[in-house]
């Protein structure tokens, strides 16, 4: 039996099935199938994927339970089906494509309101088999084993992401007050 300290609540995405953390322990539900699941505490995320969650969609989804702009602070596990890059200088973004899996050694960056709904741009560090370390802009990834990814959830008056003249989504922060 697990123990919680605080009552949390664990959300679902994909089963769409709640699991309730007390004191006492968890109400356990049986699973349809693997699944997105997030826990928040104040304004902490935690956020569990699974095989075959892609990444930005799963984070955009949390729209759906109210988290519309956050802070991407932390995120690890392994990943494959990886398309990476940088926005050259000439405002086109370069990229390069990994099929095999990789560790996911670090994520950062932001959910924010969007031109089209919610928009995430996202970085991260990633070792092969052989321990060399690709990094980038994300593009897209696949969940290979678990991804476990840590959001600060943010006003979302504070920033809105724009369309430029390049392939870049540029952040604006909002005037408060």
């Amino acid at each position: 039996m697990q123990v919680c300290a605080l009552p949390l609540q664990v959300v679902s995405i994909k089963r769409q099935m709640q699991r309730k953390k007390t004191l006492s322990g968890i109400e356990r539900m049986t699973p349809q199938s693997d699944g997105m699941e997030h826990v928040r505490d104040g304004d902490d995320v935690i956020l569990r994927l699974d095989p075959g969650d892609e990444i930005h969609a799963s984070i955009k989804s949390l729209s759906e339970h109210g988290i519309t702009c956050a802070s991407i602070t932390s995120g690890i596990g392994r990943v494959r089906d990886i398309k990476i890059g940088y926005l050259d200088s000439n405002g086109i973004y370069q990229t390069v494509t990994h099929s095999d899996s990789m560790e996911l050694l670090s994520t950062q960056g932001n959910l924010a309101p969007g031109p089209d709904g919610p928009f995430t741009h996202i970085h991260m560090l990633l070792s092969d088999n052989g321990h060399i370390v690709h990094g980038g802009h994300l593009f897209e990834a696949t969940v290979h084993v678990v991804a476990e990814i840590h959001l600060r959830v943010l006003n979302p008056e504070i920033m809105k992401r724009k369309p430029t003249q390049s392939e870049f989504v540029a952040l604006n922060l909002c005037q408060q007050g």
